[in-house]
């Protein structure tokens, strides 16, 4: 299996493997890229699409945005991501339809070994992270490594996801808990 196969597999790999860096330089090439457009300009989509392949045509990620290497975000239709988003996505990150991020928001896949003798060496581990149809996170959000959101939940605003959370719920905090049910509006 090769590191980046490992990457994807949630097996510890070497982050310094020539193919992974490959990967890193192309993303970071392009964000920098990003950086210098706004979401109307003509140059936009183009760089966006190779940036993440296959975002719809109706999903959104407003610039400045951040990524290790863009091919493992999977965007529904209807997706907005604001300002300053960054997304690690060594561990694959899915986001249902109609989902909105907030300004400033983190979703981060890699986690680096717990005993400090292992951490001296260039590996980690990505778990993926997963959030469902009509979400709302608000500003500042983080999402860490192996979290699932559930459909139409809201992230307050600063919250640490660090455990999934149910559909249909309101969760807030650092830790993130579930303080309310939504159920449904219709």
């Amino acid at each position: 299996m090769t590191e980046f196969e490992k990457m994807r597999s949630q097996e510890f790999y070497d982050f310094t493997d020539a193919k992974v860096t490959e990967s890193i330089i192309h993303a970071n090439r392009l964000c920098a890229k990003l950086q210098t457009l706004t979401v109307f300009d003509d140059d936009y989509r183009s760089v966006i699409e190779e940036l993440i392949p296959g975002i719809p045509a109706t999903s959104c990620i407003n610039p400045p945005f951040h990524c290790d290497h863009g091919h493992g975000i999977k965007l529904g239709e209807g997706v907005f991501v604001n300002y300053g988003g960054t997304m690690l996505d060594g561990g694959l990150i899915s986001i249902g339809n109609r989902t909105k991020i907030g300004p400033n928001c983190q979703l981060v896949t890699p986690n680096h070994p717990i005993d400090y003798m292992d951490r001296r060496n260039p590996i980690e581990r990505c778990k993926p992270i997963t959030i469902g149809e009509d979400c709302w996170l608000g500003t500042g959000v983080i999402v860490c490594p192996g979290v699932t959101i559930g459909d139409r939940c809201i992230i307050g605003a600063g919250s640490v996801v660090v455990k999934d959370i149910p559909s249909d719920s309101m969760a807030v905090g650092n830790p993130a808990k579930v303080v309310r049910f939504l159920g449904t509006s219709r």
